[in-house]
């Protein structure tokens, strides 16, 4: 779902935009109260059990606006979130506090992420971090992640 104009390619596929229904305005309106924010790109994805999953990545994609944090909110099962420093970091900007060289870095970790759950990754995490969504073949129950994001409108089609 997203404002008019605000296309967003995901994985090199270029999603078909939804008018907000109903249910994800509000939730919308309720994270600009919380974070200062104004969404206005909302990428759900289905876990349909533990056997889905997502690789390392980071949400870094030439549409979405660097300064602004991404807010992932979970429904469903509760799944792990890892996260690790990314092998190179992407250019601009000091690192931040407490970030240190590839043959320092640090191990991944995990958040496990329960149904409620709203994680908000602010800038510059895209920049520094990898997350990912490892299987867990042991949970049977859905998962949806509600992911809300801010997109730089796509130009017109020339």
């Amino acid at each position: 779902m997203a404002d008019p104009g605000c296309g967003y390619r995901y994985s090199g596929l270029e999603n078909v935009l939804e008018p907000w229904s109903p249910a994800a305005e509000q939730l919308r309106r309720q994270l600009e109260v919380f974070t200062g924010w104004r969404f206005n790109s909302l990428l759900l994805n289905r876990y349909r059990d533990g056997r889905d999953a997502m690789g390392w990545h980071a949400d870094d994609e030439p549409e979405l606006d660097p300064a602004a944090p991404i807010a992932s909110l979970s429904l469903g099962a509760s799944r792990d979130f890892r996260l690790r420093q990314r092998p190179s970091p992407r250019a601009g900007g000091p690192p931040p506090a407490g970030y240190v060289s590839a043959s320092e870095a640090c191990a991944p970790f995990n958040l496990e992420l329960a149904h409620g759950d709203l994680l908000l990754m602010e800038p510059p995490t895209q920049q520094w971090w990898q997350h990912a969504v490892p299987r867990r073949l042991r949970v049977q129950r859905q998962r949806l992640n509600l992911t809300f994001r801010v997109v730089r409108p796509l130009p017109a089609a020339g």
